[in-house]
């Protein structure tokens, strides 16, 4: 259900690395609790980011949420994608990323939970 080769943040965000940047998006368990996507707003590419900090917001039928960087680094590419079909997060969320960041600090990949840790947090 949660991919081996991404890493998870409590916050419901997953980190696919492609050499050195990574692709940020939000976990299937995120989606189904938000339900239909209907507006996903993005930073600028260029933007600095902060683990933790919040990167844009994700709107639903349901709710609006904000969308936490798992790690620190720069904003290298957005999924305009998403801007004309934000439903593609539900459809398939971790294929549906959001933002690709270059890491500043490879040592805060080591903080996020493998996809077995993950799947007992929101178990």
């Amino acid at each position: 259900m949660y991919p081996a080769d991404l890493k998870y943040s409590k916050d419901h965000e997953w980190i696919r690395l492609n050499g050195e940047t990574g692709q940020i998006g939000i976990t299937n368990y995120a989606q189904q609790q938000l339900g239909d996507v209907v507006y996903v707003e993005l930073p600028e590419v260029g933007r600095t980011l902060t683990k933790g900090e919040q990167f844009g917001s994700i709107e639903s039928v349901k709710a609006v949420s904000d969308l936490f960087c798992p790690v620190s680094g720069a904003v290298v590419e957005v999924n305009s994608a998403l801007s004309e079909n934000p439903e593609s997060v539900n459809q398939n969320a971790h294929d549906a990323w959001m933002i690709v960041i270059k890491p500043s600090n490879p040592d805060e990949l080591s903080e996020l939970l493998s996809a077995e840790a993950y799947a007992e947090l929101v178990a």
